[in-house]
């Protein structure tokens, strides 16, 4: 899974040529011969491009002999959606992509990172709280991964049972597993009063130490529970970005898997909202200054941190230089040597440091712009 770390290593590289291949991945029958060849295409392309940068065949076949080596590893890519390979002298990388993006060969001083950005950028990272009164679970997904949180060593408790363990005995709610529905049947008690009660106060304290244990983070969390305990989680909780979408029915029997691909339907109503509010918040901010869509006045921006949101055109380059002596940007028709893709520079900058970046199609971006920034000061 990428990281911002490991983006922050994939852009240094700068001691080309630097080799980024992307291809989506087809499905159904005769599907894997097509992939293979098609791959085998990508890699044609690099290395007429390398040879014709005037590398010597032998250098070009060593070069690229780690991505040549996926071929006979078709196995381990054939089921994602997407393919990304990096490599350079010394270096190879290849990740596996949850959408398809566009087919693609780029050979240039520099690896091109645009197409991947959407497995980093902020805006699509999310948790799951998965709720039961027996057990309470915490993963941290993208939309290619789920990860379950430790939380052995955080101030929550995991159970109803651990949450009151210190109440009088004779008070303590007592609860068994119901034989079809796998929800608790408390004995007699109802819902909703004493029952509910110690429930409020067990997710008081699963609230409280979530509070601690994600301190200053944003990204949005899905709830995950049997329908009665939703509304009491609800209830207690106080993190903000709590996603209205929810997965209904007993956590404790579904699967990692499971609870991820509904979660991704949870979540995305969330995901679009707040690029919609971000598209809207560009548009009330043009001509003050805290907003552009001028690859000149965005690209040094990026640069320098200053850039909170940006909406980037999924398959647009632009070419140009970056001086970062005179903070001044060069705009050109075509590519030349030293050129870079000035769209692909912003969008890494402002993921690096810390900025949401939405890459888009053209008519996605906000005021039918190239670009759009929303600066933060």
């Amino acid at each position: 899974m990428l990281n911002r770390e490991e983006l922050k290593e994939l852009y240094s590289k700068t001691n080309g040529p630097c080799v980024s291949l992307f291809m989506p991945v087809k499905k159904g029958e005769g599907a894997p011969a097509q992939n293979s060849i098609r791959f085998k295409n990508l890699l044609k392309e690099a290395e007429e491009r390398l040879l014709d940068g005037g590398m010597r065949q032998a250098a070009v076949k060593e070069l690229l002999e780690p991505a040549q080596k996926l071929l006979s590893d078709e196995l381990s890519w054939r089921q994602a959606a997407g393919l990304a390979v990096y490599v350079s002298a010394g270096y190879f990388r290849n990740y596996q992509l949850a959408f398809e993006p566009e087919e693609m060969t780029v050979v240039a001083n520099r690896f091109y990172l645009k197409p991947i950005l959407r497995c980093l950028a902020a805006n699509r990272q999310f948790y799951v709280l998965a709720l039961s009164q027996n057990r309470v679970r915490l993963f941290d997904c993208t939309p290619q991964s789920i990860k379950e949180v430790d939380l052995e060593l955080a101030d929550i408790p995991l159970s109803l049972s651990e949450a009151l363990k210190y109440d009088d005995p004779e008070k303590q709610l007592q609860a068994h597993s119901g034989p079809a529905a796998g929800a608790q049947i408390f004995h007699g008690h109802s819902v909703g009063d004493e029952a509910k009660i110690n429930i409020l106060r067990f997710f008081q304290m699963v609230d409280k130490g979530l509070k601690e244990l994600l301190a200053g983070d944003k990204k949005p969390m899905v709830l995950a529970g049997v329908g009665f305990l939703l509304p009491i989680y609800r209830e207690a909780n106080s993190y903000p970005y709590l996603a209205e979408g929810s997965i209904e029915g007993n956590p404790d029997r579904m699967s990692a898997e499971e609870i991820h691909s509904k979660a991704l339907a949870a979540v995305q109503p969330y995901f679009d909202r707040e690029r919609i509010r971000a598209a809207e918040k560009f548009m009330q901010l043009a001509g003050t200054g805290l907003a552009s869509a001028d690859p000149q006045e965005v690209v040094p921006a990026a640069c320098h941190g200053r850039v909170e949101v940006l909406f980037a055109p999924a398959g647009r380059r632009l070419c140009g230089k970056y001086d970062p002596g005179s903070n001044r940007v060069e705009l050109y028709a075509h590519f030349t040597p030293g050129c870079e893709d000035l769209i692909d520079k912003a969008a890494v900058e402002t993921a690096i440091n810390k900025g949401t970046v939405y890459i888009v199609d053209r008519e996605e971006i906000p005021g039918n712009t190239e670009i759009a920034a929303v600066f933060r000061y």
